[in-house]
């Protein structure tokens, strides 16, 4: 495997921050501020540098290499498989007058594109705005296959939440899900996630909602049992919301899921959060600090680490938003804490974003997670 990084400020070109070579058919992840992919060169400048790359762009809350954290940047890293190969597959979750469309029938229309001989994981990278990040990952489980697993992010907007881009050989744009399918029997991928939040106060039962509009709790207005309990930092909503997600455990499964609070209605007293949270759910609030945060980073690359007979390649980190807003100042911590699991000879790309695609440890079906890190390591 070859791998090579570029990063491009707002006012400068593409300037590699790794040794140079040249690459056949590569893979080219590029990660980075929306407002920057959103100049109508960008592609073009990208596929100028790599003319025979299959090229797949995402806007990002944040960039993530192994030098820098970076929100007003962009990212390139360009993968050369040498033994391995892969597929990269796109659908649209907008129709053409912007209605969304069923995102089950979304995943389950992605995932069975791909030929199952060898497909060894599928890495997603999905537009974050108007997708039900939930239904997508239902729809991607849909179609079983053996040992395979599903890792990716919703794309982000920095703190901004106005729109999300991304896109396979063609500009950035919004309503689009890329998947990339990897396969060889020389490859080897794992990946594991953490969050490191801890749950606080009463457990408490949802009452009324809709997919991700979650009304009642314990039949009093979500709103307002949320302030309540934020006490004096209700103040700070919806920003605080970041801080204080939900821990959400859905009738019959055993093991919660964290939720984002997106946004809030003021006048329906209702919650908009990032995924799914069915009638009949138990919820609790949810808090962290930074050692936890790191801990959860370091905690999720070591279970990676572990499932793996070879050294990683290059590690893929998908962490979420609200835990770089907690890290603030200390966030390239995050990244310190991976890297000295993984090594310095492994590369390191990846973003924050809007929501998290990982299974849990013990499973193979994906899940939608907010509040987490996800780590996918490569070698072949």
């Amino acid at each position: 495997m070859k791998i090579v990084q570029l990063k491009k400020e707002v006012n400068s070109d593409f300037k590699y921050i790794s040794e140079p070579q040249n690459l056949k058919f590569p893979l080219v992840l590029v990660f980075g501020s929306r407002l920057i992919l959103e100049n109508e060169t960008i592609f073009y400048k990208v596929k100028s540098l790599f003319p025979d790359g299959h090229i797949v762009f995402g806007s990002t809350a944040g960039t993530i290499t192994s030098k820098t954290v970076d929100d007003t940047s962009v990212v390139i890293t360009a993968i050369e498989f040498e033994r391995s190969t892969f597929i990269v597959k796109k659908s649209t979750v907008l129709s053409p007058t912007k209605n969304i469309v069923n995102s089950i029938n979304v995943g389950r229309e992605l995932i069975s594109k791909f030929p199952t001989q060898n497909l060894k994981h599928i890495f997603i990278v999905s537009e974050g705005s108007f997708i039900n990040g939930s239904q997508l990952t239902v729809g991607l489980n849909s179609v079983p296959i053996n040992n395979l697993r599903i890792t990716g992010a919703l794309c982000g907007d920095a703190s901004r939440f106005e729109k999300t881009l991304c896109s396979y050989n063609e500009a950035p744009k919004e309503g689009e899900v890329i998947a990339i399918g990897f396969y060889g029997d020389r490859l080897e991928v794992t990946s594991a996630s953490n969050g490191g939040w801890i749950p606080f106060g009463p457990t408490r039962k949802v009452t009324k909602s809709k997919e991700n509009i979650l009304y009642q709790i314990d039949d009093k207005p979500a709103l307002d049992l949320y302030k309540k309990y934020l006490g004096d930092k209700s103040k700070e909503l919806p920003a605080a919301a970041l801080l204080f997600p939900l821990s959400v455990t859905v009738k019959n499964s055993k093991k919660p899921v964290t939720r984002t609070i997106l946004s809030i209605d003021e006048k329906n007293s209702t919650m908009l959060l990032a995924g799914e949270i069915p009638e009949g759910s138990s919820v609790q609030l949810m808090m962290t600090n930074v050692d936890q945060i790191l801990s959860a980073s370091e905690s999720a690359t070591q279970k990676a680490i572990n499932q793996r007979k070879n050294n990683p390649e290059l590690a893929i980190l998908v962490s979420c938003i609200g835990r770089k807003l907690v890290l603030d100042q200390r966030v390239e911590e995050e990244v310190e804490e991976v890297q000295s699991v993984v090594g310095n000879t492994t590369f390191i790309s990846g973003l924050y974003s809007y929501g998290e695609i990982a299974p849990f440890d013990d499973e193979n079906e994906c899940q939608l997670h907010n509040q987490t890190i996800a780590v996918t390591l490569i070698s072949e």
